[in-house]
């Protein structure tokens, strides 16, 4: 657990020696036509983190509405002029392959379609497709970084053994993140333990559970006690665990409250109250486990 005074401003630092920001602005089920306006909101907000992917079919609204920032910002913004730099752009591949050269065009077709020059961090969208698809897809992944079309690369929804599986493959590129769905309400331990045994960080996506338990009695029960909203608690849950969390929301005001998380600390006694609420709670899919 950390007493660290969290902000949008805050980093993580990966295996790999870089940094990326301790907290994502999660772009799953933007609509396109509502994607724009959101990246807007965020980055005004100051999130400097967003997590696309090709399932979600917005990457090419996200790139624009990033490279507008760009354009439009100055040296006399709040903070700076905003520098691509100082963007962190994440999407996903969609399905894992055992045909590379297939993996290698879609990925370059992600980069073409964000318009932003390269991707910050690309993952593997989830293990199905068996051991081929998945160390093929990788390999391809890790050309891609050597290509300068990717910085980094990870994996998203890996279970344990899909971690174990390869990195017993000795990847040329370390993976530096293990995206799942994660929350006091499903903390998936055994997979976040994996990762830490690798050093790779996990972010958390759902981190709200997509709302489905934000009347629990535990949780407004705190919320009231640190006076926070339910999701600043769940957010600062998943910080103090080291998690990168990745809120989303298509509102405004949300957008905004969602990273307002640097005021208070939960105690290590109530942080173990949250813990104790794990039901295991899939709230979309759970690919964890797959053959």
């Amino acid at each position: 657990m950390s007493s660290e005074m969290y902000s949008l401003a805050s980093r993580v630092k990966l295996a790999n020696g870089a940094t990326m920001p301790r907290i994502h602005f999660g772009l799953y089920m933007i609509p396109a036509s509502k994607t724009r306006q959101a990246v807007r909101w965020a980055l005004e907000a100051g999130y400097r983190g967003f997590d696309s992917a090709q399932m979600y079919g917005n990457e090419r609204e996200t790139g624009a509405a990033i490279r507008e920032a760009l354009r439009s910002s100055t040296s006399e913004d709040d903070g700076g002029r905003l520098a691509r730099e100082d963007v962190f752009y994440t999407t996903k591949l969609a399905s894992c392959s055992a045909d590379y050269q297939q993996v290698r065009a879609s990925i370059r077709k992600s980069v073409d379609a964000c318009g932003l020059g390269y991707v910050d961090l690309f993952l593997l969208h989830s293990p199905y497709g068996g051991r081929e698809a998945r160390l093929t897809s990788w390999r391809a992944l890790e050309d891609a970084v050597e290509a300068g079309e990717v910085r980094m690369a990870g994996v998203s929804n890996y279970g344990v053994r899909h971690i174990e599986e390869l990195m017993a493959s000795h990847p040329k590129v370390h993976p530096v993140v293990n995206q799942i769905e994660v929350h006091p309400f499903n903390t998936n331990t055994e997979i976040r333990e994996v990762c830490a045994k690798y050093n790779i960080v996990v972010e958390a996506y759902a981190p709200l559970a997509r709302g489905m338990r934000m009347k629990d009695r535990t949780v407004l029960s705190l919320a009231d006690k640190y006076h926070c909203t339910p999701a600043q608690l769940l957010i600062r849950w998943s910080l103090q665990h080291g998690m990168v969390p990745l809120p989303k929301s298509a509102k405004r005001d949300r957008i905004i409250s969602n990273a307002q998380i640097g005021g208070f600390e939960i105690s290590q006694e109530d942080m173990k109250a949250l813990d104790d609420l794990d039901e295991h709670l899939v709230t979309d899919w759970d690919p964890t486990d797959a053959a």
